[in-house]
């Protein structure tokens, strides 16, 4: 089954964020990082995957992804929070290095 995927990264903790989804979560967040495609990322080094979730369909992540861009600020930062309190770069996590 393919998975796809919401995220967010940060420049740091409480910094510049950047929410963005995708069918290729690794590959995704290492284009961010090597600032691989020009755009508001590198412009703004934001680079530390700190949330994500899983949808089973492109449009239902999409659809994710859009609601949590409307949301205050506040709000972001709420859900960051409750799963990675210390805004650890979970890139590690996800590709195992």
């Amino acid at each position: 089954m393919k998975f796809f995927f919401v995220y967010i990264l940060a420049s740091k903790r409480n910094g510049t964020l950047y929410i963005g989804s995708t069918d290729d979560l690794a590959k995704r967040v290492w284009q961010h990082k090597e600032k691989a495609i020009e755009g508001f990322t590198s412009k703004y080094g934001v680079d530390r995957l700190v949330w994500y979730e899983t949808h089973d369909t492109r449009e239902a992540a999409f659809t994710r992804e859009r609601q949590i861009k409307e949301w205050k600020r506040a709000w972001k930062l709420e859900l960051i929070e409750k799963e990675n309190p210390e805004w650890e770069d979970l890139y590690t996590d996800i590709t195992g290095n």
